[in-house]
Parts: structure tokens; C-alpha cells; sequence
């Protein structure tokens, strides 16, 4: 099946080997992966950040289980906004969580085999609803891998963004009592999450739009003003490559849509 291209072809998305290299500190200041070694890596994250989605997850499956973290991060990226049919969604996130077991199993000590199961899982459960996905003790394998990336990596931004969703997510599906009774799951732990993701990275587009989200989901009206501020600041956030592109744009939506909603 066909993917969809990315939108917004960009000349200033399309790196070298140098310029990504001198890039790679503020293009990656969420996962803190180090800069690749092979060849073939370097071209596949030069894919990705061009939006080239699809090439990118094909020459990291092809290095194997070094190549995994590209190659699921342009899968995953890929089907979170580009990928219009939700079973295929569905299934194709179930694939690299999968994958990710098998990761951990042959790199234990290696963060992105435990944080894109964790996305990806996380991505599933809410394609299922939140509440099937806890029923099916997908929230516990959730936390886990979590738990894991944050002891192997604490400077990972997109961990504690994760960790936030985590238990924004279950506090607004099956409320406070049972949330924290049942997964140890608070309000105050979320926000706190969120504000460490902006401490490791204070240029993120996505900090501030899955830290919105929360904080309408959690506190509603009462936060709505802090949620604006926040969707707006995601909106003019400096755009270096195809996902923060792509991050703007679910931005710029939120706003146009909370306005029409307020």
C-alpha cells in the first residue's frame, strides 16, 4: 500500500552528512540519539528529516536492529499524521511495538527500543480507546518501557512528554479515584512530567502541544487561557525539519479549533 508524501517539500529540510551533523544537537534535542556512524544511517535520517518517511523506514530496516530507532521513528511519525486508514494505523504501530520487544531483548541498554514500544503501544491504546487498552494491561507495558527509558536516558524530553500523556490520558478515561488507586496515576505527576520535557528541550513544538492538551483534558476551562498560550507559542516554534513542520500544523489546528469552540 501506497504512502501518503509528505506535504510540505522543503529545500531547508534536506540536509548534507555535514550540515545534519552540525544540526543534529537542536534536531534532536527530544530523543538525544548520537549521530550516526554508517553511512546508510546517515541517509536514512537525512530521508526522515526531509519527510522522506517511507525511504527512511526502508534503509534503517535494512541495517537491521542498529537502524531500528530511524526507521521506527519515521514509521512512527509517518502514521501518527500522514497515515489516513486506522487499520492500518492500528496495525502497523502492533508491528513496531513488536519489533521493539525483540529490540530490548537484543539491546537492553538501548532507550529507543523501550520508547518507541511505549509510543507505539500508547498510540494503539488510544486507536483501541484508552480504557480497552488498560482492560488488555497495556498500561502497565506502557509505564514500563517508560520506566526504563527514563532510567537508561533521564535527559530524554520525549520520555517525560510520554510519561505525561501516560497519566493525563488515564485520569481523564477513568478519573481520579480509580487512576490513582488502580495505576498510581496523578494530575500533579503529569504537569510534572511535562515540565521537565521543557526544561530538556525549551525549543519543542510538541512539549507544548501534548502539555495543551493535557491541561484542557485535566482542568478544562480553568486552564483553558495557559492551554492557548502554550498551542500558540507550539505555532511559532522555529521549524527545522519535516515532523516540526508537520507538529506546527497540529498546532495552528488546535488553535483554530479551540477558538471556534470557545
Amino acid at each position: 500500500m501506497a504512502w501518503t508524501p509528505f506535504p510540505y517539500p522543503d529545500p531547508a529540510f534536506r540536509y548534507t552528512p555535514e550540515s545534519l551533523q552540525q544540526a543534529w544537537p537542536l534536531l534532536h534535542g527530544g530523543d538525544r540519539e548520537t549521530f550516526p556512524t554508517q553511512p546508510a544511517l546517515v541517509q536514512a535520517w537525512i530521508a526522515f528529516h526531509a519527510g522522506e518517511f517511507e525511504r527512511a523506514a526502508r534503509l534503517g530496516l535494512d541495517v537491521g536492529v542498529n537502524g531500528y530507532a530511524v526507521a521506527h521513528k519515521a514509521i512512527c511519525m509517518y502514521t501518527n499524521y500522514l497515515e489516513p486508514n486506522d487499520k492500518k494505523r492500528l496495525a502497523t504501530f502492533e508491528c513496531v511495538a513488536e519489533r521493539c520487544e525483540r529490540q530490548q531483548l537484543e539491546q537492553p541498554g538501548n532507550p529507543a527500543g523501550y520508547y518507541w514500544h511505549a509510543y507505539a503501544l500508547g498510540q494503539y491504546s488510544q486507536g483501541i480507546s484508552v480504557v480497552k487498552a488498560l482492560a488488555q494491561g497495556l498500561g502497565a507495558k506502557v509505564k514500563r518501557s517508560l520506566d526504563m527509558v527514563i532510567k537508561l536516558a533521564p535527559q530524554r524530553a520525549d520520555a517525560h512528554i510520554a510519561m505525561g500523556v501516560y497519566h493525563a490520558e488515564i485520569l481523564d478515561k477513568v478519573g481520579a479515584v480509580l487512576a490513582g488507586l488502580t495505576y498510581g496515576v496523578k494530575k500533579e505527576e503529569a504537569y510534572r512530567q511535562f515540565e521537565q520535557a521543557l526544561k530538556l528541550n525549551p525549543d519543542s513544538a510538541i512539549v507544548r502541544i501534548q502539555y495543551a492538551r493535557a491541561l484542557l483534558m485535566l482542568d478544562g476551562k480553568k486552564k483553558a487561557a495557559q492551554a492557548m498560550d502554550l498551542y500558540q507559542q507550539a505555532a511559532c516554534c522555529n521549524v527545522r525539519d519535516a515532523t516540526e513542520r508537520l507538529d506546527q500544523e497540529a498546532a495552528q489546528k488546535e488553535l483554530e479549533e479551540e477558538k471556534l469552540s470557545g
